[in-house]
């Protein structure tokens, strides 16, 4: 989601101790523990993010499939018969799947964000053990949204830029879901005989909408996690 503050670029400061009462443990064996802890959330963001390119690859091959199925019909219907409710159905049943697809990539964007902050943490406690460690970080050992922004983009004075936020995956699957329904309105109103400007007005605001409203919730969420959210590692102050 778009961000407004940028993060803390320092990476020299140490993060401040979660106050936990020393185990005994020695240091190495915690760094052990603490890098496990750390391959397994590489694992398993890797898996999450490479299920969902997996999710958009086989909605991309239905709409290219359905796209190619209605040119194919309405040659052999010559756009007549029963091409409109054939047209309609196929838009709905893509349609659907889209809608499928944008809810599993909005909730694993939210995933993709816990994974970030805790390895955030994880690089705390690497910090905490090795404060020395700290200036070789080029990702975040702070786990608030400063921190979770300076990991997604450590190259930029800004953490991440509106280009990004256009770029992602996110954003298209809004966008191909948003003209499909425009499509799919468009349909629907030359069906009921209306006139070519109402139809283009109707499928256009549709499908602005749409590409709104869907903007709109994945900010809400986006934004109330972190009203919700209390950071063990906060950034220091600039």
């Amino acid at each position: 989601m778009p961000d407004e503050e940028p993060a803390s670029r320092a990476p020299t400061p140490e993060p401040p101790s979660s106050g936990a009462p020393s185990s005994g443990v020695p240091p190495a064996v915690r760094a052990q523990l603490l890098a496990t802890e750390h391959w397994s959330l590489l694992a398993s963001r890797s898996t999450t993010q490479g299920e969902v390119l997996t999710r958009i690859s086989i909605f991309l091959t239905l709409v290219s499939a359905g796209l190619v199925s209605l040119a194919l019909a309405g040659q052999a219907t010559d756009f007549e018969a029963g091409f409109p409710g054939f047209a309609l159905t196929v838009l709905g049943i893509i349609l659907v799947v889209g809608i499928l697809t944008q809810v599993r990539v909005t909730n694993v964007s939210m995933e993709d964000l816990a994974y970030v902050l805790a390895m955030n943490r994880l690089r705390a406690a690497y910090v905490d053990l090795d404060p020395g460690v700290a200036p070789y970080l080029m990702t975040s050992p702070f786990d608030d949204r400063p921190g979770s922004q300076t990991t997604y983009y450590f190259l930029g004075a800004r953490p991440r830029s509106l280009s990004q936020v256009l770029g992602s995956s996110m954003v298209f699957i809004f966008t191909v879901n948003a003209t499909l329904l425009g499509l799919l309105l468009a349909g629907i109103a030359l069906g009921l005989g209306w006139s070519l400007g109402f139809v283009l007005a109707v499928s256009v605001l549709g499908g602005l909408g749409f590409l709104a409203g869907s903007i709109a919730v994945g900010a809400g969420r986006y934004y109330d996690f972190w009203r919700r959210y209390t950071p063990l590692f906060p950034s220091p102050p600039h």
